[in-house]
């Protein structure tokens, strides 16, 4: 319930569909190869995920052509899994990896695909500004060769790779919280 209400709050002051300077969705997007479950890798801090581990996303087809997100993660503290339902919907043509999601009525932010492995193995997300960064990764875990990848990409895009977090990930029926450090 905390994911929820916090992702519509931050969300509703997030509401600018525009893109960092030099973030550049990718094309050739294919939105069937995409649905499914995404691990978060790492992250920068906001006030709609702080203090979540074990955090995934899963996207689906809606009814209406539309995308449907569930967001869902482990507090840290109590070890309760919370969880927040989206709608994303694409900005330009289903070939470019631009989107606008909501979490919460009619406010939308920008949910950019700037880089995307040919395999769909793993994807780098932007929001409108350098405050939202996400590595995404089929599995829980990816190379130290995709981090680099990614840390490259983002600082040279401006983003504060000093200030990511990177999560852990526990087995999905555990109900431990992640150790601390």
């Amino acid at each position: 319930m905390r994911l929820l209400t916090v992702a519509v709050v931050s969300l509703s002051l997030w509401g600018c569909l525009g893109a960092p300077e030099g973030v550049e969705p990718v094309n050739n997007f294919k939105l069937e190869s995409y649905l499914g479950r995404w691990y978060e890798i790492a992250r920068l801090d906001h006030s709609f995920e702080r203090g979540l581990h074990q955090v995934t996303a899963d996207y689906s087809v809606r009814d209406d052509g539309g995308i449907r997100v569930i967001n869902s993660g482990r507090s840290a503290q109590t070890g309760e899994r919370s969880e927040a339902e989206g709608r994303a919907y694409f900005v330009e043509n289903e070939d470019v990896g631009y989107l606008k999601v909501s979490f919460f009525g009619p406010f939308f932010g920008s949910y950019i695909i700037f880089d995307l492995d040919a395999d769909y193995q793993y994807a780098f997300v932007a929001g409108n500004s350098t405050d939202y960064l996400w590595l995404l990764a089929r599995t829980p875990q990816v190379s130290d060769q995709v981090v680099a990848r990614f840390l490259a990409r983002a600082e040279v895009l401006g983003f504060d790779t000093q200030q990511l977090i990177y999560v852990q990930q526990l087995p999905e029926d555990s109900k431990e919280p992640p150790a601390e450090g």
